[in-house]
C-alpha cells in the first residue's frame, strides 16, 4: 500500500463498504482454510444492511482508510470482545490490521478492559499469537446450519 493511511471511527454510510470488504476477505482469504460452504455460510446476509449497521454501530468501529478507499476495519465491543477484524486482500500485509488492533486498544473506551477476547479463524490465529494472544481453547462454532473450527483467544492489557 502506498501513500497514508488513516484510522477514523465508522459512520452508518460505511455499512456497505465494509460489508462488500467482509465478504471479499472471507471468499479470498480464509477460504484457504474453510470449505466453499463454510465461505458462504459465513458471508450470507452481510448485505443485509440493517442488522450489520447495527452490529457496527453497537461497538466501537474504527476503519483504515487511504486515498483509495476502505483499507480495512476492526470492532470491539464495550466488554472487551473483539468481533471484527479484517482487511481488504489487497492490503494483506501492509500493517493495517496491526494498526487497527493498536487503536481499538489504545481507543478512550477500552480504558478499563483487562483483557481482550477474541473468536480468531484458523486463519487469522498466527496474526493474534504474534500480538500476544494466547490461545484459551479450540472451538467448534455454528453458523446457518454449518460448523466450523475456530479459537478463543485472549490477550491480557
Amino acid at each position: 500500500m502506498t501513500g497514508v493511511m488513516t484510522i477514523r471511527r465508522y459512520f452508518p454510510e460505511d455499512a456497505p463498504a465494509l460489508a462488500a470488504l467482509f465478504a471479499r476477505t472471507v471468499r479470498a482469504v480464509n477460504a484457504a482454510d474453510y470449505s466453499p460452504e463454510q465461505v458462504e455460510a459465513w458471508v450470507a446476509g452481510v448485505h443485509d444492511f440493517v442488522p450489520w449497521r447495527e452490529r457496527l454501530g453497537r461497538a466501537t468501529t474504527l476503519v483504515a482508510e487511504h486515498a483509495h478507499g476502505v483499507a480495512g476495519f476492526a470492532t470491539l465491543e464495550s466488554g472487551g470482545y473483539l468481533d471484527l477484524l479484517f482487511v481488504d486482500p489487497a492490503h494483506l500485509r501492509n500493517g493495517v490490521a496491526t494498526r487497527l488492533l493498536a487503536a481499538l486498544i489504545a481507543h478512550p473506551n477500552s480504558i478499563g478492559l483487562r483483557r481482550i477476547e477474541t473468536e480468531a479463524s484458523i486463519t487469522a490465529r498466527p496474526f493474534f499469537e504474534r500480538r500476544g494472544f494466547r490461545v484459551v481453547r479450540e472451538q467448534e462454532v455454528e453458523q446457518r446450519g454449518v460448523k466450523f473450527r475456530n479459537f478463543l483467544m485472549v490477550r491480557e492489557l
